[in-house]
C-alpha cells in the first residue's frame, strides 16, 4: 500500500491546517480535535483508496459522501449526549473534508463502507487523459 500526501485544495503547496494546528500545539490538540476529521489517502490494487476515522455516527442518517469535478467530500454530524447519575452530557459537531481525486479517478463505481468508526471509499482508477492543447502564439508587429 502506498500513502499518498493529502491534497486538499487543488493546487495547493500549503499544508492541512489541522495538520499545522496539531504540529503547533500537541497540548491543545485533545480540546479540538473532535472536530477535525483526518484522512489516509494511499493507492492499492487499481483504486484511490481514502480512510477517514469518524466514530460515533450512524451512517445511514449522519454521512454523506460525494464527487464532483475531481473532488471528494466527506460530511459527517454527530451528536451524543451521555447520562450519569443524574448527569448528562453532550457533544456534538459537523464535520468535513474535501480531498482531490487523482487523475484517471472514475465517477462511476466507486465504493464506500463504514465500520468501527472506519469509513473506506474506494475510488477505480483508469489511465489519467492527458489533454493537450496547442496555443497559438501571435506576433505582436
Amino acid at each position: 500500500m502506498n500513502l499518498l500526501p493529502a491534497h486538499h485544495r487543488p493546487g495547493s503547496l500549503l499544508p492541512d491546517f489541522t495538520d499545522l494546528w496539531s504540529a503547533l500545539t500537541p497540548g491543545l490538540a485533545p480540546m479540538f480535535g473532535s472536530h477535525m476529521l483526518r484522512v489516509e489517502e494511499s493507492i492499492d490494487e487499481g483504486h484511490y483508496v481514502v480512510r477517514a476515522e469518524i466514530p460515533g455516527i450512524d451512517p445511514a442518517k449522519d454521512l454523506e459522501v460525494s464527487v464532483h469535478s475531481g473532488l471528494l467530500t466527506i460530511k459527517a454530524e454527530r451528536s451524543e449526549t451521555a447520562e450519569e447519575k443524574g448527569r448528562s452530557e453532550f457533544s456534538y459537531g459537523a464535520f468535513e473534508r474535501t480531498v482531490s481525486l487523482p487523475g484517471g479517478a472514475k465517477d462511476e463505481g466507486i465504493d464506500a463502507s463504514y465500520a468501527k468508526g472506519i469509513l473506506t471509499v474506494r475510488v477505480p482508477l483508469g489511465k489519467p487523459k492527458e489533454k493537450v492543447t496547442k496555443v497559438d502564439v501571435k506576433s505582436g508587429d
